[in-house]
């Protein structure tokens, strides 16, 4: 359940209603809060000051019903534009990158505050009475000496998020071209990693997760098909104590999944079905992966981007060199931290759940093995390349580590000898030994 409830959250997260809905939720409250202050007569000492001119109700009227008419037609531009620069993200950088844009809360914060201001204005407009037209509350017959009723607290307040609209449009005009930068895209996706990575391996050091014997009992299936998006470790633990077993997982966050594909296995051969059921409520699946748990993910997002920059119709290097500056970010990153998943196995608890083995080799294969071949194949990218490998080499912990690092670079440079030729090999070939020395003797 609560794996569920966390993949829902990231739904909800990244969609383009919550906001606009929580913001015209508050708005409609507010008016109705506003306008009940007025009519009470609370905020008549408004009128006694010499900065604010009271409003007729006609000019009320006018200024509220300008002023929703506006904001819904700002709102409906608004969210054209942002689908246009979706739709171009997603063409240029790959449909994966679409998450990242979806989430981001300069888009639906702006919507939100349009969707905002037009329910506020209507709902206020509503309550703005003629001077023609007759009182329906003895409230509203002493809250103004002026015929008719004019709600000023409410009429100020709503000129107030006019000018917070229009800061909001002037913002949003800024953020749009911004965000769809190759810079700015690959920014985020390397941030988003560097920074979950401390989340997920809080404690600094070179432990590797130690590795198991799988288990030969009962195996737990999946029953939906899609995406594992969130692992609740805790349930796990939960439910392998509740029955007395032990569990070793087939999958991890980002694995794709289906009926019959096995989830965890037993140390036990018969299982009952109740706790086949509670296993299988801690995966949360869905048809897109998620950064939450995988990260994996951003750093696949970081290879799709150099792999399209580098692709023939392309032919981008500068791109790839971007996305390979983020990638050895990442990879220092995982290098000096212990890799342990604690949530997973947390200290001072028996183990009774075991995760797959996700070392810094997994890690490394993901980046810099999964684009080698595309890196190779480029003079800049492969200089820039080696250099990186060459910086994360000095930085990781543990001669283990660093032995990983320059196993890969020595395939790096096997692979740029097979699609490079000429000067371009002889400067990629004399990069390496200045980077390597060691392994070039």
């Amino acid at each position: 359940m609560i794996a569920r409830l966390r993949s829902m959250w990231f739904d909800i997260n990244a969609s383009y209603w919550f906001y606009p809905a929580l913001f015209a939720a508050g708005a409609l409250l507010l008016a109705l809060l506003l306008v009940h202050v007025d009519r009470i007569g609370a905020a008549q000492s408004l009128s006694a000051w010499s900065a604010i001119s009271p409003a007729r109700p006609d000019g009320a009227s006018n200024m509220l019903t300008v002023l929703a008419g506006s904001m819904i037609g700002v709102a409906s531009t608004v969210f054209s534009i942002t689908i246009a620069a979706v739709a171009y993200a997603s063409g240029t950088y790959g449909p994966r990158i679409l998450t990242n844009f979806m989430e981001d809360k300069g888009n639906q914060l702006s919507l939100a505050t349009f969707i905002g201001t037009f329910v506020y204005s209507i709902t206020v407009l509503r309550a703005v009475r003629s001077e023609d037209e007759a009182s329906l509350f003895v409230a509203d017959a002493t809250a103004t000496s002026a015929p008719g009723f004019v709600p000023q607290l409410s009429l100020l307040v709503a000129f107030g998020l006019m000018i917070v609209a229009v800061a909001v449009l002037v913002y949003f005009l800024h953020h749009i071209p911004s965000s769809i930068r190759i810079n700015t895209v690959i920014e985020q996706i390397g941030g988003g990693v560097i920074d979950a990575i401390p989340r997920r391996f809080p404690e600094e050091g070179e432990a590797e997760p130690a590795g198991h014997e799988p288990s030969v009992g009962a195996h737990i299936d999946a029953r939906r098909t899609g995406y594992v998006r969130v692992i609740d470790f805790d349930g796990l633990r939960s439910a392998a104590k509740e029955h007395s077993i032990r569990l070793w997982l087939r999958v991890r966050t980002g694995d794709f999944i289906y009926p019959g594909k096995p989830l965890a296995g037993a140390d036990t051969g018969d299982l009952p079905d109740e706790a086949r059921d509670a296993v299988a409520d801690c995966f949360a699946v869905g048809a897109s992966r998620t950064p939450e748990q995988d990260i994996e993910f951003p750093i696949d997002e970081l290879v799709e981007i150099a792999l399209r920059a580098l692709s023939p119709g392309i032919n981008d290097p500068f791109t790839a060199i971007t996305a390979v500056h983020w990638l050895s970010a990442a990879t220092i990153a995982l290098g000096r931290r212990s890799l342990v998943n604690r949530e997973a196995e947390p200290q001072g608890e028996e183990r009774r759940v075991f995760p797959l083995r996700d070392g810094f080799a997994h890690y490394l294969e993901r980046g810099f093995g999964a684009a080698r071949s595309a890196l190779a194949s480029n003079r800049l990218a492969a200089l820039v390349t080696l250099d990186s490998l060459c910086a994360a080499a000095g930085s990781v912990e543990g001669e283990a580590r660093h032995e990983l690092v320059r196993r890969e670079a020595a395939r790096f440079i096997e692979q740029a000898g097979l699609s490079l030729a000429g000067p371009d090999l002889d400067d990629v070939r004399a990069r390496y030994r200045t980077a390597f020395p060691e392994a070039s003797t």
